[in-house]
């Protein structure tokens, strides 16, 4: 499908346009990139290992001199994916916190998932960045007291490469092949399908630890409803709240 797209465009008045024919065509590249990140790059397992990652590189740096590499392209060039390798071999004890959370990756005992929430699209525009002090602010009663290093948070800010706004916007198409002139298409003339609004900001919580699964999420649900009224469809699984660590730290 896309790669008849690229068979067709044309170049007129220096950009790149395809047939107004294919206007459908184009939005389904831009909406399967949208689906990708959600599902595959922005997937709840895969920034689970890389907030790990993060971490696991945050208490190593002093040792590594991680950060001040980055101003050392001589040194910059070395931090590949074997610096976790480094600190998983790595037997000074000042790295044992860092070296821990790479063998917790390497067992799959990863920080748990415990929930997510779609920002309303009335909220997109004003949307303050959650923290995992918000939800320590939100913890009404439990059995634990949590604590900011317990919890993780991750934003996905996911559209169609412009925001809000509909990039189809920006694209320029031509009626057929004999024609010299461009032209923008509003998307009221082809679909009703396509929605207003082309963006999404997901919120994802995570439980470092597997026992504190039912706290977090209690605590996150508290905080969605009393900044936006609502709460997540999905609640987090009673399997999950229950379930135990299966590795020693």
């Amino acid at each position: 499908m896309f790669g008849r797209l690229m068979g067709s465009m044309r170049v007129l008045g220096d950009e790149i346009c395809y047939r107004a024919k294919d206007y459908l065509t184009v939005y389904n590249l831009f909406s399967t990139r949208a689906e990708m990140h959600r599902t595959i790059y922005t997937h709840a397992k895969v920034k689970g290992i890389e907030l790990m990652a993060v971490d696991a590189l945050t208490k190593a740096n002093e040792a590594f001199g991680i950060a001040d590499a980055v101003q050392n392209p001589g040194e910059f060039w070395k931090l590949d994916d074997t610096i976790l390798k480094r600190i998983e071999v790595d037997e000074r004890p000042e790295l044992k916190e860092a070296r821990d959370l790479v063998l917790r990756i390497r067992r799959r005992d990863l920080y748990q998932f415990c929930n997510e929430f779609a920002v309303p699209k009335e909220n997109l525009d004003h949307f303050k960045d959650v923290t995992p002090q918000d939800i320590i602010c939100s913890q009404r009663s439990s059995d634990v007291t949590l604590k900011e290093e317990d919890i993780a948070v991750s934003t996905a800010k996911i559209d169609l490469t412009r925001g809000s706004s509909n990039p189809l916007e920006s694209v320029k198409f031509f009626q057929d092949y004999d024609s010299t002139d461009s032209f923008t298409i509003p998307v009221e003339r082809i679909s009703h399908l396509v929605p207003a609004v082309c963006q999404d900001k997901i919120v994802r919580v995570y439980a470092k630890k597997p026992e504190l699964v039912e706290a977090v999420s209690q605590a996150f649900e508290n905080f969605q409803m009393t900044t936006y009224g609502v709460k997540a469809i999905l609640a987090t699984p009673e399997k999950k709240k229950n379930r135990k660590r299966l590795f020693p730290y």
